[in-house]
């Protein structure tokens, strides 16, 4: 193996690097055609449950595209059946619950998450590929209660959110009951990645964008800061990251956090200039990966730039996941640029 490549947890401690890091959000499979290959055979759940196939669906992108990190291949939905939700993923729609939330008598029925006892083959597939198979950290993660309860009390994806912000304005006892169930899942299982060996985290509350920034801080900031001082205890980066809430950006610079990361609606300047001194991540818009190279360059090299101007570091990714349709040349051709123009960049500023 060659030497353990740390550069992504120095940028997101905000420690001098000499290149800026780059991975990208689902990055394992979509695009791959070996993934796909493995697709037309197993589902999501089926691979994750199975260590030594999910551990090469995870280090694919990094053979592939020298990026800086792996992402576990898991879903945010993964540990709830271990508290008694009965989710199914569907192909083409996402999760589907067929218990959904209703009432308190709903939530009081929700058991305790163990990890060893639930999900063991997460950790499983965690230990394969930190003691064996990757020179780059492996990022960990977990869904938010926010973006997790709106699967939960909507029954499955949803546009407006309406039934879930009904539910958290109208019966706000419930609703904290909730955000404390799910942040009790939460961190046990995070907790227990980092002990199998992830070396940062990210919280994906990709929906909480849905909300007004008052009623963030009413109904969810408490909950987060729960999460993530408990967190915290476990010493390494922790990301939060979520789309369309460049208006909580702020909100979340408040939470004992290392990195903020931005979709692609909020360029990193105008963050920095709304307070954000923390390192960030992003932030490019992934639909630019099927644009033309001259665009996709020019892009990518104003983020890069931006990245560097930013006082608390910079992790390169997109604002959201990588689509189906990307070639995966692309993927490796971006890195590498990202890679050497920031390399050329921080050695001429000396």
């Amino acid at each position: 193996m060659n030497k353990f490549n740390d550069t992504l947890l120095q940028a997101a401690r905000g420690e001098k690097v000499d290149h800026t890091p780059v991975w990208y959000m689902r990055q394992a499979g979509r695009s791959q055609p070996e993934y796909r290959e493995i697709k037309e055979k197993y589902s999501l759940e089926e691979i994750t449950m199975q260590p030594e196939l999910c551990a090469y669906v995870t280090r694919l992108p990094v053979e592939q595209y020298n990026v800086d990190a792996a992402i576990l291949y898991k879903d945010i939905v993964t540990p709830l059946p271990g508290i008694g939700v009965d989710v199914k993923i569907k192909a083409g729609v996402g999760p589907v619950i067929s218990n959904p939330i209703r009432s308190i008598a709903d939530i009081e029925k929700l058991g305790e998450f163990n990890a060893q006892e639930h999900t063991p083959f997460v950790l499983d597939t965690i230990k394969l590929l930190t003691q064996e198979q990757l020179n780059v950290p492996l990022i960990g993660f977990g869904g938010a209660p926010f973006t997790l309860a709106s699967y939960m009390i909507e029954g499955g994806p949803s546009r407006n959110y309406a039934k879930t912000k009904s539910f958290m304005v109208s019966e706000p006892k419930a609703w904290f009951m909730l955000m404390d169930k799910l942040a009790d899942m939460i961190i046990a299982d995070i907790s227990a990645q980092v002990k199998a060996g992830a070396k940062a985290i990210q919280i994906f509350d990709s929906w909480v964008g849905a909300l007004h920034v008052e009623d963030y801080r009413i109904f969810i900031k408490p909950v987060m800061r729960r999460i993530f001082d408990d967190l915290g205890k476990l010493n390494v980066p922790l990301i939060q990251f979520g789309v369309g809430a460049s208006h909580l950006v702020k909100e979340w610079n408040d939470l004992p956090i290392d990195v903020v990361g931005l979709d692609w609606r909020l360029p990193i300047a105008e963050a920095g200039s709304r307070g954000i001194k923390k390192a960030v991540q992003g932030n490019l818009d992934p639909t630019l990966l099927l644009a033309d190279w001259n665009v996709l360059e020019a892009r990518a090299k104003a983020i890069v730039d931006q990245g560097l101007n930013h006082p608390g570091g910079h992790i390169f990714n997109l604002g959201h996941g990588v689509f189906p349709e990307v070639d995966p040349a692309v993927l490796k051709r971006l890195t590498t640029f990202v890679h050497n123009y920031s390399r050329e960049q921080i050695a001429a500023r000396g």
